[in-house]
C-alpha cells in the first residue's frame, strides 16, 4: 500500500496536483476557482449545484482522464480502481487550497 501511495503521488505531481492534461487542466483550475468544481472523496471532480452546462462537459472529460489514470495505477501496482481513487481523493482534498470546494464523507459540498 505504500509503494501505491508513492506511486500515485508522483504521478499527481508530475501531472501538475491533479490527473489531467493540456487545456483541461486550465479550465479545471478555473472552474474550481470560480466555486463551480470540488474534489470527490473518490478521485474525481464533480459540478457543484448550479454549474453552467460547459462545467458539467468539463466534469466528465476530467473523470475520464482520471479514471483511466487510476486503471493504470491500480493494474501497475496489482490492486482495486477503488483503492487507488481513494488514495488520490485523499491527496487530492488535502491538496485542495482554502476557499475551494470538496466533497465531505457525507456527500455534501464544503467550502474547504
Amino acid at each position: 500500500m505504500i509503494r501505491l501511495l508513492s506511486i500515485l503521488v508522483l504521478a499527481l505531481a508530475l501531472l501538475g496536483g491533479a490527473p489531467t492534461a493540456g487545456h483541461a487542466q486550465d479550465a479545471l483550475a478555473a472552474a474550481k476557482a470560480a466555486g463551480q468544481v470540488g474534489e470527490r472523496p473518490d478521485g474525481l471532480v464533480g459540478a457543484l449545484p448550479g454549474a453552467p452546462g460547459n462545467v458539467q462537459s468539463l466534469v466528465q472529460q476530467v473523470n475520464a482522464q482520471r479514471l483511466a489514470r487510476y486503471r493504470q495505477i491500480a493494474q501497475g501496482n496489482g490492486t482495486s480502481v477503488d483503492k487507488v481513487q481513494a488514495i488520490a481523493g485523499q491527496e487530492l482534498i488535502q491538496r485542495t487550497p482554502p476557499g475551494q470546494f470538496v466533497m465531505t464523507p457525507g456527500g455534501s459540498w464544503a467550502r474547504k
